[in-house]
């Protein structure tokens, strides 16, 4: 029985879907102004994770995970560019999804862009303007009454009284209220723009997610996710904003993983602390910043360091000695593994106990490897079977071992040195066999020696 822990209720709850057997989901995306950084990548593999486990569990998944493509920091890069902001959000998608690809992260099954739902914005702002939640104070902006929504804080337990306090109204806004937050924006020279009931203008951050999310999913789904900044001001103001128009609950539950960390602060562009994708997988093998993201449990804060990616490297080392010299088979046997990971994944997708379950699998198959080569196998298969959900032990081991060792080393070099040396130790010749074996050590190759066979990999 899978449980979630809903930050809106703050306690972990039996999950039942809406409909049956169906689960919608949605999740906030990227906005494209720039590359993808590791904090974005965080959220990206969580909820891939969780789409992999609801798949893996018998659940009919839509899982939609938008894209912000239209945005002040959009139009202030495009313009430090000198490119149009849709030349600019078309390169940074296919750069997001290349870094999609290298983490081995699935398709979301639907990826709106907020600039194809512009008609369904002016709708959902008219809905509210209607309904006494909204107000065009005449200068082409639309802003939301937030003190009209008697619920507004459940999310994030923030009361409006001690928002108020220090909040003030900018001097080019015609707020009601400080708290109140703009649906839609009067165009402003140089600005791309698309005409509305109210002016020319584009539309605000919150409103896209809840045009998107209600458009693919309906007025209500299952499940809404997101980096945890995002649970203050965005997810509280999707709330505000969909029940108003709707009447209707907007999301059962309500997922935010953790954050990325840098020396103790949150990685962000804002903070110029960040670290791109690409930047760390030019260092470091996919596999590993993946295995990385998802040992520790989705809604922990994770560090980044050299330290934490080199063990990551070295926990996938132990999965892929293990895997390595068995057969490719079918699952076969360890049945109690299965069970322990089940119950840990059912367990709000508790990563880090599914992990020791796969470290303790290793553990048997390298105890039966001599005795029972067949068991092994099974079990080998089994670990990958398991290594799937997470997205992780899905390559050839020598492929993973030895990643890195083109244009470090001659493979057909190392191979000849390692048949060289297999003659001498059938020659006895134990000299020449350790010169081979320093040969190979100077060039950085690491020998493994089992049952009259040797394999190779780089050292760390």
């Amino acid at each position: 029985m899978l449980t979630i822990y809903n930050t809106l209720s703050k306690t972990k709850e039996v999950f039942k879907p809406l409909d049956g057997n169906k689960v919608r989901m949605y999740v906030c995306g990227m906005t494209v102004y720039d590359y993808c950084h590791l904090g974005h990548g965080r959220s990206m593999v969580a909820f891939d994770l969780v789409t992999r486990w609801l798949r893996k569990s018998g659940y009919e998944l839509t899982y939609v995970r938008n894209i912000t493509d239209i945005d002040d920091k959009i139009i202030n890069r495009a313009n430090e560019n000198g490119e149009s902001f849709d030349a600019l959000t078309a390169r940074m998608i296919d750069a997001m999804h290349e870094d999609e690809r290298r983490l081995s992260i699935l398709k979301p099954d639907l990826e709106p862009r907020a600039t194809d739902h512009i008609p369904g914005m002016h709708a959902m702002i008219q809905t509210l303007i209607d309904k006494g939640y909204a107000y065009a104070p005449g200068n082409g902006d639309v802003y939301y009454r937030v003190g009209k929504f008697v619920g507004y804080g459940k999310l994030s337990r923030k009361k409006i009284e001690d928002l108020r306090i220090g909040a003030r109204i900018e001097v080019d806004e015609a707020k009601q209220d400080p708290l109140d937050f703009v649906l839609w924006k009067g165009v402003k020279p140089g600005e791309p723009y698309w005409d509305s009931p109210w002016g020319p203008g584009r539309p605000g951050w919150h409103i896209e997610c809840s045009v998107m999310s209600t458009c693919c999913l309906g007025e209500s789904f299952d499940i809404h996710g997101g980096g945890s900044d995002l649970e203050f001001p965005h997810h509280e103001n999707e709330i505000a904003q969909s029940e108003a128009a709707t009447g209707k609950q907007y999301a059962n539950a309500w997922m935010h993983c953790g954050m990325i960390r840098i020396n103790g602060e949150k990685m962000s562009k804002s903070l110029n602390n960040f670290f791109t994708i690409r930047d760390v997988l030019d260092k470091y093998h996919p596999e590993v910043v993946r295995y990385l993201l998802v040992a520790s449990h989705y809604r922990s804060a994770i560090n980044y360091s050299e330290d934490s990616l080199r063990d990551a490297k070295g926990a996938l080392e132990r999965f892929y000695h293990a895997l390595r010299g068995l057969p490719r088979v079918a699952a076969q046997g360890g049945e109690a593994f299965v069970e322990r990971f089940t119950v840990a994944m059912n367990d709000d997708f508790g990563t880090p106990e599914a992990c020791a379950v796969l470290f303790d699998l290793v553990r048997e198959i390298n105890r039966l490897r001599d005795s029972d080569p067949e068991a092994a196998a099974g079990l080998a298969g089994r670990l990958r079977e398991l290594g799937d959900v997470l997205g992780v032990l899905q390559l050839e081991a020598d492929d993973f071992l030895r990643a890195g060792a083109e244009g470090k080393v001659d493979a057909a070099e190392v191979e000849a040195l390692i048949q060289a040396r297999l003659q001498a130790r059938s020659d006895k010749n134990w000299a020449e066999s350790d010169r081979i074996r320093d040969q190979l050590a100077a060039m950085g190759v690491v020998l493994e020696d089992s049952k009259g066979t040797t394999t190779w990999r780089l050292a760390d």
